[in-house]
């Protein structure tokens, strides 16, 4: 499947089976994530993998998984990211997204089902995982076999502006 199959095919997934993900799924995941991209090279970023009934509760305090039987938690780390010089703006958060959709394009292409969570309770997070000061959870991204009706690929025509009002160009 090309690029731009795989991200016409992916949409957020709200109601999961019981199905496990199979431990070679989740490593492509997570490979995916550890090619992704960061700002100078820092890596500034800690995922939490959460597979167990008690884990899940534990996000469960936090957030809604939709019945995920997989989460991963990303967090930056704020001691290694790299901040721009000229406005001291922090890129963690930017990193912390680039990995997460890398995760979230591989998992369609393996035939999962996902959702990017960044509606839940950092507080809670942090508390029931014991997260180091340094580390803030940006999102959580929520992975399973869809129990939806798979979303029709052409459906960014109707749902998203057109390319005119979203690009502009210089004017030479």
């Amino acid at each position: 499947m090309n690029f731009i199959s795989i991200a016409k095919q992916r949409f957020s997934v709200r109601s999961y089976t019981t199905q496990a993900v199979e431990n070679e799924k989740l490593n492509k995941i997570l490979e995916a994530a550890h090619v992704a991209p960061t700002a100078a090279n820092l890596q500034p970023v800690h995922m939490i993998v959460v597979q167990s009934k008690e884990g899940l509760e534990k996000i469960g305090q936090a957030t809604n998984l939709y019945g995920a039987p997989l989460a991963i938690i990303v967090c930056v780390d704020h001691e290694k990211e790299w901040i721009r010089p000229f406005d001291k703006k922090k890129i963690g958060d930017i990193d912390t997204a680039i990995l997460t959709d890398h995760m979230m394009l591989q998992a369609t292409e393996l035939g999962l089902g996902s959702v990017w969570i960044c509606y839940f309770k950092p507080d809670v997070i942090r508390k029931e995982f014991r997260l180091s000061k340094n580390l803030e959870p940006i999102n959580i991204l929520a992975i399973g076999y869809s129990n939806e009706k798979t979303a029709v690929s052409e459906r960014h025509i109707y749902t998203r502006i057109p390319i005119s009002q979203l690009v502009s160009y210089e004017n030479l």
